[in-house]
């Protein structure tokens, strides 16, 4: 899921930032150009850690600026089929669920939910529940843990489909007091006798 890569830039800085604050110039855009985008080859670049190289300024003609050839490591999330993944529930439909996981949304059809777990048209907000029971309840804003079962990547978006039928995926539940995180498994037989304990 999260990489540290050793990645390239190509920065243009216009003339009036020339000077001997130029490097610090350069520090500033490079962050903003490339901290929080998305290639698809490379996944989300989370974080800028160090400039490596600044490279050599190359002044263009006509325009008068500067082009710099920058070497950067950065922390990069990219997303596998098969990870474990924990986000929080950003909407909630009858088609299903969307779960941000970081800068990453993922999509959990009514198909890839327990088979028991039943969609509640007439709660404020929509929520997913199973009839009988007050834990586990799908709702905006809970924690959600998925296993990613697919991905598609494009120029500068990755999308992915989840699903929580396995064991030991479902909402999660913090415990005020103790301040760990109770993991309610959801999936179709459960994890069976003492199913639900801190994970």
């Amino acid at each position: 899921m999260f990489f540290i890569k050793q990645l390239t830039q190509t920065i243009l800085l216009h003339p009036s930032y020339f000077g001997p604050q130029m490097t610090e110039y350069l520090e500033q855009k490079l962050h903003s150009d490339v901290q929080g985008t998305c290639s698809g080859r490379l996944g989300y670049i989370i974080k800028v850690l160090s400039i490596l190289d600044h490279g050599t300024g190359k002044v263009l003609n006509g325009t008068g600026e500067a082009e710099f050839r920058t070497t950067y490591s950065a922390i990069v999330m990219k997303p596998f089929k098969g990870e474990d993944v924990d986000g929080i529930v950003n909407n909630v439909s009858k088609m299903g669920v969307f779960l941000d996981v970081g800068p990453l949304s993922v999509f959990i059809s009514t198909h890839h939910l327990p088979a028991e777990m039943k969609f509640d048209s007439t709660s404020n907000p929509p929520s997913f529940i199973i009839p009988g029971q007050t834990e586990g309840v799908i709702v905006k804003g809970v924690k959600l843990r998925c296993r990613l079962i697919g991905t598609r990547v494009d120029a500068t978006e990755i999308f992915a489909i989840g699903s929580i039928k396995d064991d030991w995926l479902g909402v999660q539940l913090v415990d005020e007091d103790e301040g760990d995180e109770d993991l309610v498994p959801v999936a179709e037989g459960g994890g069976g006798e003492g199913a639900v304990e801190a994970y």
